[in-house]
């Protein structure tokens, strides 16, 4: 709702409860029926056997960055392009090698559907741009938002059309390696979209949506996938959004620059020390920093980088502003000209049929045998 604050998930949602250090001691099972073991020890077990599998001096990816926490937590950040088989492998690779207690991928509650469904039904949905899909957009978001959310899907419906190839393939794959990880936490670490587009739309004036959405409607270069692989360096998809509002640098900062804030954010919150199961209340707690894979846009990873070490006003970027007058304008604009346009077609299509129905011999003839019965 406008005016009202979006908040940041919770820090308990986001705790992981895994630890992590190879380096640290770990009790080890050495005998014993397995069927008798207790909680703790069955935890110690599946545990030695997780860092078993890390690699002390993983083999990573040249898109990962690593960065480190100042509890010493470690987060590996895999730059994607959205739309590229070899993001995917990279992804798969990532998580195999570090063995993560945390993976946070770009997404928020909205887009998390594209997880479970398969990659058919995806390409299919990804191509497919309904007005029941631009109803849904609109109710979600508003009538603004959810029209510039819809002229975004059709940029990633052009791509992938081109490409013949569903978005998120990086995502699901580091969510399927995820769940083959014991001990393995996944979590969603994006901006809701509708505070994105909401303060996207707040930040434009009526003539920049108008333009804005006139170079969306017209979206038609051609991509190859050799064009996607030259773009690992920035995503493809934000590279194309990029070229198209670089002459709004208040959009660029709420679609990019708040969401690598946010990301940034998320992945802090993952990346924390964390506790090892107690056999009992009276045995002393004990903390270890904690391994993380974030999955985002290649896009993105200059700004998570540039934020990790700063403070971060997260409240700040979770506010939908009110609406200004240019807004409510534009939405008074759009909406006229919308009943204008559809009462016009009513009136240009009831023209027509009814010159048609008058033309027909069936109408002339009962038409004469009225006249003719009138002048009796």
């Amino acid at each position: 709702m406008d005016g009202e604050e979006q908040q940041p998930p919770h820090e308990a949602d986001v705790e992981p409860v895994v630890p992590s250090e190879a380096s640290e001691p770990v009790p080890r099972v050495l005998s014993g029926d397995p069927q008798n073991l207790s909680d703790v020890d069955a935890f110690n077990l599946l545990l030695e056997m997780k860092l078993k599998r890390r690699r002390q001096r993983p083999n990573l990816p040249r898109t990962v960055t690593q960065l480190v926490a100042e509890d010493g937590s470690r987060v590996y950040v895999v730059g994607t392009a959205h739309f590229s088989d070899d993001s995917k492998r990279d992804v798969v690779k990532t998580i195999r090698e570090v063995q993560p207690d945390v993976v946070v991928v770009e997404l928020c509650q909205y887009r998390v559907s594209m997880l479970k469904m398969d990659e058919s039904t995806l390409l299919r949905e990804a191509q497919e741009l309904s007005l029941e899909k631009l109803q849904q957009a609109v109710r979600q978001n508003g009538l603004m938002s959810g029209l510039m959310q819809m002229l975004l899907l059709k940029v990633s419906a052009h791509i992938t059309e081109q490409l013949g190839m569903a978005p998120g393939g990086e995502f699901r794959e580091a969510f399927k390696e995820a769940s083959k990880v014991p001990f393995c936490k996944f979590h969603l670490g994006d901006r809701p979209i509708p505070v994105t587009f909401k303060r996207a739309i707040a930040a434009l004036s009526f003539w920049q949506k108008v333009r804005l959405a006139w170079g969306l409607c017209f979206l038609s270069d051609p991509i190859s996938k050799d064009d996607v692989e030259r773009c690992k360096q920035k995503d493809l998809l934000e590279q194309m959004m990029a070229e198209m509002i670089g002459e709004f640098p208040d959009l660029h900062r709420t679609i990019v620059s708040e969401r690598d804030v946010y990301l940034t954010y998320m992945l802090r919150q993952a990346a924390r020390r964390l506790e090892l199961p107690r056999a009992s209340d009276a045995e002393p707690r004990k903390c270890v920093p904690s391994v993380v894979v974030g999955v985002v846009g290649m896009g993105h990873v200059p700004g998570i980088e540039k934020n990790w070490s700063t403070d971060l006003n997260i409240q700040e970027i979770m506010t939908v502003p009110p609406p200004s007058v240019s807004s409510r304008v534009s939405r008074l604009a759009v909406k006229a000209a919308f009943f204008g346009l559809l009462g016009y077609s009513l009136y240009w299509m009831g023209r027509r049929t009814a010159s048609l129905v008058l033309s027909l011999p069936a109408t002339q003839y009962c038409l004469q045998r009225v006249t003719e019965a009138r002048h009796k």
